[in-house]
């Protein structure tokens, strides 16, 4: 007996049993029943999901877009791949989907500032960087590793002018 021939049995007993205890049961175990034939997303870094929207864009199979991470000139892409040992995890989150990691945030305060201008801020709409007091629809204080060290500002982490605070958003 498969997953599904169990479902349809356990669809058909609905109403046999006047006890609500049984009648709730039943409910329970359909709906684990149903999730053991849903395939379990994986959840993979950001540069992993553009890398396989990039191969499915370019109508790549799923040995050829794995062979193509061999070729990529991507250290982080193939340090997951190889290093870290994930052919498996990249299988099913090509065929069964994924989920994108969250990438950690840091928020960056100067020491000893007046909190009123202490927040290390992007302004994307400018394109410039600021020390502000909060942000908001058009000002970031919540930053990923990779943004701070692009802009020249990875250091924050190792200097003792900063505090770092790992936030969720």
């Amino acid at each position: 007996m498969n997953n599904q021939e169990l479902i349809k049995k356990y669809e058909k007993l609905e109403g046999v049993c006047t006890d609500p205890g049984a009648e709730i049961a039943r409910l329970i175990f359909l709906d684990d029943l149903r999730e053991l034939d849903e395939p379990q997303k994986v959840t993979v870094p950001q540069i992993v999901a553009d890398y396989i929207e990039y191969a499915k864009d370019c109508d790549w199979d799923l040995i050829d877009a794995m062979k193509g991470i061999g070729y990529e000139d991507c250290d982080d892409l193939l340090k997951w791949f190889y290093k870290d040992k994930n052919q498996e995890t990249f299988a099913r989150a090509w065929l069964d989907g994924y989920e994108v990691e969250k990438e950690k945030r840091y928020l960056v305060k100067m020491k000893n500032l007046r909190a009123l201008f202490c927040y290390l801020a992007y302004i994307p709409d400018e394109g410039y960087w600021s020390l502000m007091a909060s942000g908001g629809k058009s000002i970031v204080i919540k930053h990923t590793r990779k943004e701070l060290e692009e802009a020249g500002f990875g250091e924050v982490f190792d200097s003792p002018l900063f505090e770092v605070e790992e936030v969720t958003e």
